[in-house]
């Protein structure tokens, strides 16, 4: 793989979740990503085909026993000649395997050692299994999400696991940024739970503004307002809605011919959305979503499609940007951020690898050819 990350190593230890995620986010951008699998492990996200999975592209995927002294010694060679290493396990878990920062940094001291929980290395709760929805919910932002007089509703698993993996891939590159300026590696101490808090800043920007101080569902942007929302069309399809800045909110008014309506009046006001809330309802249905989108999606009144993902890549804004791409068969979303001189390759599907290059890669962790033919003697390397 090309890109701005392009000759950094990484080996991940397999985990599920935000683990994935970020080395995903890293092979993307040019790092050449070693995932080592235990065997007989679930290493899929939901229980999908690992072939399919969208999260393990681009990277090559070997199978190592770690608790056989054989397959030890392998994986402690393989982090001695990597960048980084990222493992998802509970604290302590990798220490007791023999494969902790400690010792891998005592025989590679420029590494950068990433470390991916739901609660943290420390705290009351660092030992305590939990999900995302558990992290969400402990980091406040939870409380937010869902409608007026309704439950908590959380949103997939998209802050916690993804959530975190994005943060633990800013916290590798922040850290190998730092190794290659003083040679010094460090551990990247990455939590769900910090991660999610993290994602909501917003949310105490507003209650340190006095800006959210009603119950979910009764705010601006937690759909308690009702030019912040999504609407019912004719065919049972969605828009969303958003024209929350005043000039934008008069185009809105305007293409929807409610410009004279003294309900749509002073939308900051909150006594006013139910109102038009109530109106919007039935005006968006009277016209399938096609035709709402052929009157506002390309103007300023802020209204887009709700899209299904299946949907999402056909939209002519990604087909023109190439957001979406195939790989192997399967739609998936494209690498992001872009750049423009270090430009990423396409990615490539999961299995695209396969194993022959694991020769190389003894060569590389200092194996002869004899050491190399005993330790694939012993399967625990395939």
């Amino acid at each position: 793989m090309s890109g701005p990350l392009s000759g950094l190593r990484i080996i991940e230890f397999a985990s599920l979740g935000p683990g994935p995620f970020c080395a995903m986010m890293l092979a993307d951008h040019g790092a050449e990503v070693i995932r080592l699998e235990r065997p007989h492990g679930v290493y899929s996200s939901a229980g999908a085909d690992p072939d399919r999975d969208v999260m393990l592209r681009s990277r090559r995927r070997l199978t190592v026993d770690v608790k056989t002294p054989t397959g030890l010694q392998f994986a402690r060679k393989l982090c001695g000649t990597a960048d980084g290493v990222i493992e998802g396990f509970r604290p302590g878990a990798m220490e007791r395997l023999g494969l902790g920062p400690a010792e891998l940094m005592a025989e590679n001291p420029r590494l950068v050692y990433g470390r991916m929980t739901g609660w943290g290395q420390g705290g009351p709760l660092a030992q305590v299994p939990g999900h995302d929805i558990n992290y969400v919910a402990l980091s406040g932002v939870l409380h937010a999400l869902g409608r007026a007089g309704s439950k908590p509703t959380p949103p997939v698993n998209l802050i916690g696991d993804y959530g975190g993996g994005l943060t633990l891939a800013f916290g590798m590159v922040a850290g190998l940024l730092s190794a290659r300026q003083n040679g010094k590696g460090q551990v990247v101490d990455c939590a769900m739970v910090d991660s999610a808090a993290l994602l909501g800043s917003i949310l105490w920007t507003f209650l340190a503004q006095g800006n959210w101080d009603g119950p979910r569902g009764t705010n601006l942007f937690d759909t308690g307002a009702h030019h912040y929302d999504s609407y019912e069309c004719a065919d049972g399809a969605f828009v969303a809605v958003g024209p929350i800045e005043p000039q934008f909110y008069a185009v809105f008014r305007a293409l929807l011919g409610v410009a004279d309506d003294p309900d749509f009046d002073d939308p900051e006001n909150p006594a006013r959305w139910a109102a038009a809330r109530e109106k919007l309802t039935r005006i968006f249905k009277t016209r399938p979503r096609a035709q709402w989108c052929e009157l506002l999606e390309n103007t300023e009144a802020c209204v887009a499609p709700v899209l299904s993902p299946a949907e999402a890549g056909g939209h002519p804004h990604h087909v023109a940007r190439g957001s979406f791409i195939q790989v192997a068969g399967a739609l998936q979303p494209a690498p992001a951020p872009r750049f423009s001189d270090t430009q990423s390759g396409h990615p490539v599907a999961p299995g695209a690898y396969g194993k022959q290059e694991l020769r190389s890669l003894l060569d590389e962790a200092g194996y002869s050819r004899t050491e190399a033919d005993a330790l694939l003697a012993t399967n625990a390397v395939a």
